[in-house]
C-alpha cells in the first residue's frame, strides 16, 4: 500500500493533502519547513515506511521509519502543529490556518484502520511524502 501525502509549505507551518488510490483519507498539518532540524522543522520529502506503535500518551499511532536525522517522527493527534507538534505529521479532519485544523482523532481513527488492515493482511505501508510543483 502506497500513501501519497502532497504538501504545501508556508513560512508558518505546512499544509497536507493525505491520499490513497487517488482517494482522499485526511488533510495533515505539520510544522514548517526549516532543514530538517530537529524538533522543530518537517521531515524531509521522500518514501517512509510505516508500522503501528503504542505509547501511554497516544494510544495506538503510526511510525515512520529512517527519516533522515531523525527518529520517533509520528502520525499522532494534534490541532495545532507549532504547539502540539516536534516534527511529527497530525491528520486532520479540516484544517483551520497554517499549521492548524480540527478533528485530528477523527482523522487519525480512518488513518489507522486504513493502514492498520493493510498491515494485518502482510501488506507492506509505504508513506510518500512530495510537494505541489
Amino acid at each position: 500500500m502506497v500513501l501519497v501525502l502532497i504538501r504545501i509549505y508556508f513560512p508558518e507551518g505546512t499544509q497536507g493533502v493525505l491520499a490513497w488510490n487517488g482517494t482522499l483519507v485526511c488533510y495533515t498539518i505539520e510544522l514548517p519547513w526549516l532543514e530538517n532540524q530537529r524538533r522543530i522543522s518537517c521531515i524531509p520529502e521522500g518514501e517512509y515506511v510505516l508500522q503501528k506503535r503504542f505509547s501511554p500518551k497516544f494510544q495506538w499511532h503510526l511510525h515512520l521509519k529512517n527519516v533522515p536525522g531523525r527518529d520517533f517522527i509520528l502520525i499522532h493527534p494534534a490541532n495545532d502543529a507549532k504547539k502540539e507538534l516536534l516534527g511529527c505529521i497530525a491528520p486532520v479532519t479540516i484544517q483551520t490556518a497554517i499549521g492548524k485544523g480540527s478533528g485530528s482523532r477523527k482523522a487519525l481513527e480512518k488513518l489507522k484502520k486504513l493502514v492498520f488492515d493493510a498491515l494485518g493482511r502482510n501488506e507492506k505501508v509505504v508513506l510518500l511524502i512530495n510537494s505541489r510543483k
